[in-house]
């Protein structure tokens, strides 16, 4: 795009501006937001100078791009009527081990999925977002025509797991496998570095704590370091991980990656909610809340995924004033960010019983500046003089979003999405009128719906049990008629 191209959009109503005072949010009412090329140049005050677009900002409030810390968008559109009520009883209501291998899209399904989850993301304020996901030819290239700004993070793992009788869980190791899968998802964050859109980032994603040798952990950290990047990492998910890991090594998942070497500032840990203290577990002699908060450690975290069976983590606000950085992230679908702040504040008052445990301010910022800081980004996330242009008009005459005494509370537990009407990606267009611009929805959802269907047909082959799909995951109610 042209970089001498001016936007204004005069007279927002509402504009929640970065203060470096405080290094938070703050509001504006009533006043300018200026945009030249890919930046903000003007925030606040009034500007009557020339602009190539004025936008009427009466009515609409501009709202920094929000940045998803963790997604998995090649697979989890797909899982879309079969995981909501779906855990396994026998292994810690956690789905990850019985379930997440038996509905695996084809691998052909990757590009449509991720073309749905974008579009998803985008309509929910997502400007930046982390794509954990198998590396794939041509995946920064159709990330990067979407518009949006792509953090991809190839996962690699020496194991695989698996069940065979729905209640342990076995670990197939390849080493060998898992050193080749590292040095190819180096060389795509190596190539991603040099995508020409300006918009693709990499990070490395060794898959899972219970996955990875220590060896291949701290190769990662170490190619990571050399690179300026975080690695990212599944830690303190599950109680089945936190039992095999204590059972390996008489350690919880924190203390033996502290020992391993890599708990520390480089460090993303997704989900980070199994620490000794939950309350679903029982292991006294350590204090991994403290370890975790010493270490510079980072958490990204996911609460939609987990809420749905019974699982949170215990608190946003507790960690994030122990000091340690908390982002957010979708992780499932639907790829919405903002009904993942609304479940993450909700959440969290219920496991602490105390209504103050995640205050919207709390779960805000973690849904952009400590997102960006994670991603080690100061220019996204914000609206600031010198900032990336990523931000979003939100509809403040949208019904749900009336009456706007405060419009972010509005916005999170009463519009959701419904009042996104536009995003900008570096001052582009990427969602008008809450219709993503660069991404063909119906065909994406048409080619995603045939591999589900695919996955449907063929999902008893790779159940330890042998069950159709009706028996793992029942419908609502009985169904008759031709279709049944």
């Amino acid at each position: 795009m042209d970089t001498a191209r001016k936007t204004v959009v005069k007279n927002a109503g509402w504009i929640v501006a970065y203060d470096a005072g405080t290094d938070n949010h703050s509001y504006l009412r009533d006043q300018d937001v200026v945009i030249e090329g890919d930046s903000f140049v003007q925030v606040g005050g009034s500007y009557d100078g020339p602009a190539d677009e004025t936008v009427d900002g009466r009515g609409l409030m501009v709202m920094p791009g929000l940045v998803n810390l963790h997604s998995h968008p090649s697979s989890e559109p797909g899982n879309k009527g079969l995981l909501e009520e779906l855990g396994s009883p026998r292994l810690g209501q956690s789905g990850l081990y019985e379930f997440m291998p038996v509905f695996r899209l084809p691998p052909g399904a990757a590009s449509p999925a991720s073309l749905v989850a974008v579009s998803e993301l985008l309509k929910s304020g997502v400007t930046t977002f982390t794509d954990l996901s198998g590396a794939r030819e041509g995946w920064a290239d159709e990330l990067a025509a979407t518009g949006i700004r792509a953090v991809l993070c190839p996962m690699y793992r020496d194991a695989v797991w698996s069940t065979q009788d729905g209640h342990s869980v076995v670990y197939d190791w390849d080493v060998k496998a898992g050193e080749k899968a590292m040095e190819n998802a180096i060389a795509v964050v190596d190539a991603a570095a040099r995508h020409p859109s300006g918009r693709v980032g990499g990070m490395l994603g060794p898959s899972q704590i219970d996955t990875c040798t220590p060896e291949l952990l701290r190769n990662s950290l170490k190619a990571a370091r050399e690179r300026g990047l975080k690695i990212h990492l599944h830690a303190a998910q599950s109680v089945v991980e936190f039992n095999e890991i204590t059972r390996r090594y008489g350690m919880t998942p924190i203390e033996w990656l502290d020992h391993v070497g890599i708990l520390g500032p480089d460090l993303i840990v997704a989900h980070g909610i199994f620490l000794n203290d939950h309350p679903w577990i029982k292991w006294p002699q350590a204090d991994d809340f403290a370890l975790l908060a010493g270490s510079g450690a980072q958490v990204a975290h996911c609460p939609n995924v987990f809420v749905r069976r019974g699982i949170a983590l215990n608190a946003v606000a507790r960690y994030q004033k122990a000091g340690i950085t908390v982002g957010l992230g979708t992780d499932t679908f639907p790829h919405n960010m903002i009904d993942e702040m609304r479940t993450g504040c909700h959440a969290a008052r219920i496991i602490r019983g105390d209504f103050t445990a995640c205050s919207t301010a709390d779960i805000y910022r973690a849904a952009t500046l400590d997102g960006a800081k994670m991603l080690n980004r100061t220019d996204i996330g914000r609206i600031a003089v010198g900032a990336k242009a990523d931000f979003s008009l939100v509809d403040l005459d949208h019904p749900y979003m009336k009456p706007v005494r405060e419009p972010l509370r509005s916005l999170i537990f009463s519009a959701s999405d419904r009042a996104i009407r536009d995003v900008y990606v570096g001052g582009e267009q990427v969602v008008s009128k809450g219709e993503v611009l660069h991404i063909d929805v119906d065909r994406a959802l048409a080619e995603l719906s045939a591999a589900q269907a695919e996955t449907i047909a063929t999902a008893h082959e790779r159940d330890w049990a042998g069950r159709s799909v009706t028996e793992m995951t029942p419908m609502v109610f009985p169904v008759s008629g031709a279709n049944a």
